[in-house]
């Protein structure tokens, strides 16, 4: 329902997320479906979210306060109850359906590291009752507009584009367009989607159900987690097969920067490290820096330069060339150290136990992630180092910067829009707040790593580096601001009449109201690229 707030038009917006920090979480964009609600509020954006009812979730429902009836559906074949939930304040939709949810494991994948086989209905699932309740069918409850997120909610767009009579506006996130949810198109009466869909203009992407390719092509807006992201991905380099979409969408296609959740990221009231500090105040960091060394085995040393890596162990995150520059590295300074917190690819984890074995009492590894151990890193590391080959946003370079740690980061994505490299100019000018450099290789990381060592050798210097970042904002208040914008702009552009609340029935649309509706696919200025 709209209303005014300070001047300014008040929203309901329904988020389509399948993971929602502290409940579920493997990477960013957990942090950020659970910390953009609570930074919209402030802007008059009220925010539901759909979740699924992981094990985690269904647990934290039995805590939390029922504020609504369940719904009972019968979505996709499937009959599902849909419960009404404050938790941690954040107000949830939660689909209770063991069959597709209930299960041990990540999200998306089982305890050994394999992919859900029903993947595709799990997350389709997700999308369809997301635009039954866009539709009104849980409470009479009509959200202004909905924003999905990543792959898992792509089909949303879709669902509702042949949804009969008008429906709210759709934005489509792109956290990371890597992960695309393609699935066989042998799949597609079973999601429930009508066969003029299965096109170029539409939901095929190379023969199969593009998920991701689907809310990019239906949605009214995209949303990239960074400016410089939003640039790259219109590019063969950076676009995964989807360049020439992006390229064609640019015209509603935003890059707007993550914050951080600065209750959940706060050094001076951080239960997870050994000693909290105020912001700035980086004396401190000495005796967090001692404990953790302590931790991970490493020889006390006040003076030696302590690398933290917090990351998965991916071919996209760079710490196979880490690893592969390490050992140049260790006998260049003889007193450097590194510790590296998280995990993933088998053969990466390989590399990194051989260092430990090789470099006792200067090298180390927790190959599985924590969340108490990511922010001890961020209070201990003197330096946080994030190689990415491409990297969207990034939230690892913000926690530092927080934190008082010095980001070592490549030039790609939100790295690069959220780091000053402490050049020449920008140390004389005192703007500097970390180190950036081309990811092109080991031999980069050795050469930027002798930049590092160089300025760290200057205590006040370095000082200076750690009082740049301390000061930076990188709270959720400016992003927050500019998502309200933007909802604002779409809301008054496509608002919907009210109407009573029609049955889902996935009409199918002619192929030229199909055409009418969406803008040409033509390919952008160069498709040539193979996924």
């Amino acid at each position: 329902m709209q209303q005014i707030f300070q001047n300014k038009m008040e929203l309901d917006v329904l988020s389509v997320a399948s993971e929602f920090f502290p409940l579920v979480k493997t990477g960013g964009l957990g942090d950020v479906t659970g910390a953009l609600p609570a930074a919209l509020e402030p802007e008059g954006i009220r925010v539901k979210t759909l979740l699924p009812g992981y094990p985690a979730v269904m647990a934290a429902l039995k805590e939390g306060t029922v504020v609504g009836d369940t719904i009972d559906l019968e979505e996709l074949g499937h009959k599902v109850k849909i419960h009404q939930a404050l938790i941690n304040g954040a107000f949830l939709f939660i689909i209770d359906y063991p069959d597709f949810y209930l299960r041990p494991g990540s999200p998306y994948m089982n305890q050994g590291g394999l992919s859900w086989e029903d993947n595709g209905l799990r997350f389709a699932l997700l999308s369809r009752i997301a635009a039954r309740i866009a539709c009104g069918a849980v409470s009479s409850y009509r959200p202004d507009l909905v924003l999905a997120h990543d792959w898992p909610a792509g089909l949303t767009a879709a669902y509702l584009h042949f949804e009969a009579g008008q429906t709210p506006p759709v934005v489509q996130t792109l956290h990371n367009i890597a992960f695309q949810g393609r699935f066989s198109v042998s799949e597609l009466s079973n999601f429930g989607l009508p066969p003029e869909s299965f096109d170029r203009e539409g939901v095929e992407f190379h023969g199969d159900i593009g998920f991701l390719k689907a809310g990019l092509y239906y949605a009214k807006w995209l949303v990239a987690v960074s400016p410089s992201y939003a640039r790259e991905i219109q590019t063969p380099g950076y676009g995964m097969g989807l360049e020439g979409l992006l390229y064609d969408k640019r015209s509603c296609l935003s890059g707007i920067l993550n914050g951080v959740d600065t209750s959940v990221w706060n050094p001076a009231t951080d239960k997870d490290i050994h000693f909290p500090y105020k912001s700035g105040h980086i004396l401190t960091r000495r005796s967090n820096k001692a404990a953790f060394q302590a931790e991970f085995g490493l020889a006390r040393d006040a003076d030696a330069l302590l690398i933290g890596v917090v990351s998965r162990l991916t071919d996209q995150k760079g710490i196979d060339l880490l690893a592969e520059a390490m050992p140049t590295l260790m006998q260049q300074n003889k007193s450097l150290q590194c510790v590296v917190v998280g995990g993933g690819d088998q053969q990466i984890e390989r590399q990194l136990g051989n260092l430990a074995r090789r470099f006792p009492g200067r090298f180390a590894c927790n190959l599985q992630y924590s969340e108490p151990l990511g922010h001890r890193t961020q209070a201990s590391a003197d330096v946080i180092f994030v190689p990415s080959r491409f990297e969207p946003c990034g939230l690892t370079q913000l926690y530092a910067l927080r934190y008082g740690a010095v980001p070592v980061v490549s030039r790609v994505g939100g790295l690069a829009d959220t780091i000053i490299d402490a050049n020449a100019a920008a140390l004389s000018a005192g703007c500097a707040t970390g180190f950036v450099f081309e990811p092109h290789g080991s031999k980069a990381i050795i050469e930027i790593m002798q930049r590092v060592c160089d300025v760290f050798s200057d205590n006040a210097l370095w000082s200076q580096l750690q009082r740049n970042g301390s000061l930076q904002d990188v709270s959720w208040q400016r992003p927050a601001a500019q998502y309200a914008t933007l909802f604002r702009k779409l809301v008054t552009k496509y608002r919907p009449e009210e109407a009573e609340v029609l049955p889902f029935h996935g009409r199918a649309l002619s192929r030229q109201r199909i055409i009418a509706r969406c803008p040409p696919y033509n390919g952008g200025p160069d498709r040539s690229v193979s996924c």
